[in-house]
């Protein structure tokens, strides 16, 4: 790429850039809360999300300060998410509707989940963070089920806290680095954010085609504590 080409790809992604700050924080926010909260939330590119928004916040002047803030947000917004998702599968009750033949929201998943939440309660929530489809289902699995609120509460907690933060900062020090190269930091940014406007694309197009597949119900068992409550 020539000097007289550099400050146009630069200059291409300025909107970008420049709104930084209030879309990012948006994207990220709402992101973060339907993965943690609701089933739509299977279907986004949670942490594809969180990378690219920290490599977005490299590119700006006040970034270092915008991602620690932002990493605040995140957490908040996991924990907010995973309270509503438990009581959603709380309301619920141990009936919970799967889908026949759904790629995700399939009674074999359901009984996954359920499984690890009898066998590991504590330590499956915690670790359920880090699984994509895991981390949308498990809030609600585990309000249905029965799992003691306070303990999900603290495990919950505890992941949003080295989940969210953890991958914003990975993205915004990778971009930080990449900053150093100025002739690649336009590419990686526009291939990042058309593959996450993409991959959004494509995840609520899955999930309307998940949603129409006939319903089945699937009834849990409560988790052990869920069941002493229920006896006290």
């Amino acid at each position: 790429m020539s000097t007289a080409q550099l400050p146009l790809a630069v200059g291409s992604f300025d909107p970008l850039i420049s709104a930084g700050p209030a879309l990012v924080w948006t994207v990220v926010l709402t992101f973060v809360f339907l993965e943690c909260a609701v089933i739509l939330g299977l279907f986004l590119p949670g942490d594809s999300m969180l990378i690219t928004a920290g490599i977005v916040m490299a590119s700006n002047a006040a970034g270092e300060a915008q991602v620690w803030a932002l990493s605040l947000g995140a957490m908040v917004a996991a924990i907010v998410g995973n309270q509503t998702g438990y009581v959603i599968g709380k309301r619920t009750g141990h009936r919970l509707v799967a889908r026949k033949n759904g790629r995700y929201i399939n009674t074999r998943n359901l009984q996954r989940v359920a499984e690890l939440l009898h066998k590991h309660g504590f330590l499956a929530v915690l670790v359920a963070r880090w699984i994509p489809w895991v981390r949308t289902l498990c809030p609600t699995v585990a309000g249905a089920a029965g799992m003691d609120h306070r303990k999900f509460t603290i495990a919950s907690t505890i992941g949003a806290i080295i989940w969210a933060p953890v991958l914003l900062l990975i993205g915004y020090y990778a971009g930080s680095f990449l900053e150093r190269v100025p002739w690649l930091m336009p590419g990686v940014i526009g291939t990042l954010v058309v593959g996450l406007i993409l991959g959004t694309i494509f995840g609520v197009r899955h999930y309307r085609q998940e949603m129409r597949k006939p319903a089945e119900e699937f009834e849990l068992e409560p988790t052990p504590s869920g069941a002493a409550d229920a006896e006290n």
